[in-house]
């Protein structure tokens, strides 16, 4: 067992990061002989940088930003350093909420109306503009909002300003439970697409590999207590420490419909598929154009690891 000290990055604090305050608070990683010190990255951009400039070991967030990495060292004929291993999120946590209710929602249903398009990061535009290309509708169709953050987004939905927005929680959540939304549509549906992982530098994976191999253990035995936990149980355990304003009875309900969607996969496993999937996506919304392969952006060694039984 190892007995070693990283700094890992926090992409951004969002619920759907949950295995990783779970495995910080429960000791987890402790019981891999790892100290974590878990600071949050001042920006989403800043969260691979760091890692490239070693102001951090590794990181957690999306596959996205190392796949943006390596498209832009291709273009400049260079490799790119980062890596990806242990899926932890595996599919998408957004969530359509609208004005009114549509039960037998169905994307064309997006066509005329005015909609807030998540672009606090990449990826939720990203897979919304391919879902919309493989449904045969030009994503040019859909009347955007100007931009803005998904709490003003959340608000001009309240006012009526706006006909749907492209949410993730806990600003779902608390639309439907004010009585000012109603949910249409959860992407998770559309199945796994390796949402969020560990990743860190090929140098520092194979240099500190008991350390990345103690990461994707405590995450392997963070996912399995997960889905044997009672979501109020998460709630109250994780909570308080981590999303303080959000009320124990929300954050359960949360959780609840995180691992009834399969948003936690049951391993770390990150299969070539998911990676695919996401992949696809970006490349068709032109946010890459360099074909990432699945071995030059993953570690599929470390990602095969189980939790110590």
């Amino acid at each position: 067992m190892t007995n070693e000290r990283i700094v890992l990055y926090e992409n951004l604090r969002a619920c759907s990061y949950t295995p990783f305050y779970l495995a910080k608070l429960t000791g987890l990683f402790e019981e891999q002989g790892l100290h974590v010190d878990l600071q949050l990255s001042p920006s989403p951009r800043e969260t691979a940088q760091g890692l490239v400039e070693k102001r951090a070991d590794v990181s957690f967030g999306g596959p996205m930003r190392v796949m943006m990495h390596h498209d832009a060292a291709h273009a400049r004929g260079e490799s790119s350093p980062l890596v990806c291993f242990a899926q932890v999120v595996a599919r998408d946590p957004f969530v359509l909420v609208g004005r009114t209710p549509k039960p037998s929602f169905r994307l064309s249903d997006l066509i005329g109306l005015r909609i807030g398009v998540a672009v606090d990061v990449p990826t939720p535009w990203m897979m919304l503009y391919d879902d919309l290309d493989r449904a045969g509708i030009h994503p040019t169709a859909l009347m955007r909002a100007p931009d803005a953050s998904m709490p003003d987004n959340a608000a001009a939905l309240e006012r009526g300003e706006i006909d749907v927005v492209q949410v993730f929680e806990p600003h779902a959540d608390r639309l439907v439970s004010r009585g000012h939304g109603h949910v249409w549509h959860r992407f998770s549906t559309r199945g796994d697409i390796a949402f969020t992982t560990f990743y860190t530098t090929r140098q520092f994976a194979e240099e500190r590999r008991s350390a990345c191999q103690a990461l994707t253990c405590a995450i392997a035995a963070a996912l399995e207590r997960l889905h044997a936990m009672e979501p109020a149980e998460t709630a109250a355990l994780v909570g308080p420490t981590f999303f303080p304003d959000i009320p124990l009875d929300s954050f359960a309900r949360i959780v609840d419909q995180y691992r009834e969607a399969r948003l936690w996969p049951r391993t770390p496993s990150l299969p070539a598929a998911a990676y695919a999937r996401l992949k696809a996506a970006l490349l068709a919304g032109g946010l890459i154009t360099y074909d990432v392969s699945y071995d030059d952006a993953v570690d599929g060694a470390l990602s095969e690891l189980q939790a110590p039984s």
